[in-house]
């Protein structure tokens, strides 16, 4: 490193370039083609919910400002609203009762049984103010559902959410390499150095370096954020192993509580609220799912405020007696998966930040394609010519 008057200047010896040019390649190619996919897949994915507006799947109800896990007059019981949701689906189970904090819908998740996947579950939305249903659908249904599931596992699971994880380790190191290379790669030009009146090599070099580096702290964000989603399945395991084993340690023996003894909702929720005073209910998992034990109906609460709203806190209540157990803030790890959900696809700060989150995904779509066109127009070529290209600033070009 040599410290100038206006600047510090990275040196890296030839040997060195050459080591980080050829961790550049590798992780990069390897990684290329199912990064392509996560950022051809995750664009519609960022509008979301825009896009469910202007399909109609998301519907305006009445009473304006309340939400349906309140108990403003007009709401009808939550026991009620199962039962509406049991009597559609006869022969199923509860497993989620999830709510809207803006408006009096709400969705119940019934099975076959209390652990059934999610390829068995249909999901019913209702007007808690009216009990009127607004439609089912079976899980993992619709254009969106696909894209959800083709960008997070790609159909295979959790074998294919640990593998897109490793993918976004590549794609990191990639990032790490390419800033490295960087350095001295601009040694000898300006900032934002677009040579376009030269060979379409070295243009399009420019323009993948550019991008490149304008993008770097987004494509860094969203590449860690995407290995801890992909680690969602682990997490859970581990809060359950942990934390809910010890917050349901005196029922440990008991065996796992059967639906026709299941209490009252509208009681548990009480509790509930009394235990979280000022939190907001986002669901409920059932007894017998993986987001509670098998005795428990586990009332997941999100905070007020912008940060706060984004994590969750679950409160315990007996399901067959309806009385308080226990309730604990959800460990770090729980707490990094929480936050890392909304900031991977812009779901922080509304539609602007979503438009973002586009552009540079479209970017990052640019730096890919540019990235395989690069190797694939000197792929023969030696890492010393490369070594060269680097030490020049693309001026001296590698040859076949």
């Amino acid at each position: 490193m040599i410290i100038t008057r206006n600047r510090i200047v990275l040196t890296l010896s030839s040997s060195s370039i050459r080591v980080w040019y050829m961790v550049h390649k590798w992780t990069s190619l390897i990684c290329t083609v199912f990064l392509l996919m996560l950022c051809i897949t995750g664009l519609p994915l960022v509008f979301h919910d825009e896009i469910d507006r202007l399909s109609g799947e998301t519907t305006q109800l009445g009473l304006p400002g309340v939400g349906s896990s309140g108990t403003a007059p007009g709401l009808l019981p939550l026991d009620e609203m199962m039962a509406r949701a049991l009597a559609a689906r006869p022969g199923e189970v509860p497993l989620f009762m999830a709510f809207d904090n803006d408006q009096p819908s709400m969705t119940i998740t019934t099975g076959p049984h209390p652990d059934a996947p999610g390829s068995q579950m249909t999901i019913q939305l209702f007007d808690r103010s009216t009990g009127k249903a607004l439609g089912q659908e079976a899980e993992g249904e619709g254009v969106m559902h696909f894209l959800l599931q083709l960008h997070t596992d790609m159909f295979l699971g959790l074998p294919g959410m640990l593998f897109l994880g490793a993918m976004g380790v590549l794609f990191t190191v990639a990032l790490i390499s390419g800033v490295v290379l960087y350095a001295p790669f601009m040694r000898k030009l300006g900032f934002g150095t677009l040579r376009t009146s030269r060979s379409t090599r070295l243009k399009w070099l420019d323009y993948h370096n550019l991008l490149g580096i304008v993008a770097l702290a987004w494509m860094t964000v969203v590449g860690v954020t995407g290995v801890i989603n992909t680690l969602e399945d682990p997490i859970n395991k581990l809060w359950r192993s942990r934390e809910l084993a010890a917050m349901t340690r005196e029922y440990a023996g008991k065996g796992a509580l059967p639906p026709s003894r299941y209490g009252s909702l509208d009681k548990a929720m009480a509790q509930a609220c009394k235990a979280l005073p000022g939190n907001n209910p986002q669901f409920i998992g059932f007894p017998g799912g993986k987001f509670s034990s098998k005795h428990h109906y586990a009332v997941f609460f999100q905070g007020d405020t912008p940060l706060t709203e984004r994590l969750l806190t679950p409160a315990l209540i007996d399901a067959e007696t309806g009385a308080f157990t226990a309730a604990r803030a959800m460990p770090w790890y729980n707490k990094s998966l929480s936050l890392s959900r909304p900031l991977h696809f812009g779901d922080y700060g509304g539609l602007p930040l979503k438009i973002l989150w586009a552009v540079l995904d479209l970017f990052t779509i640019v730096i890919l394609v540019t990235g395989v066109y690069l190797w694939l127009g000197k792929r023969r070529a030696s890492p010393a010519a490369h070594v060269r290209e680097v030490e020049s600033g693309g001026v001296v070009v590698p040859a076949e």
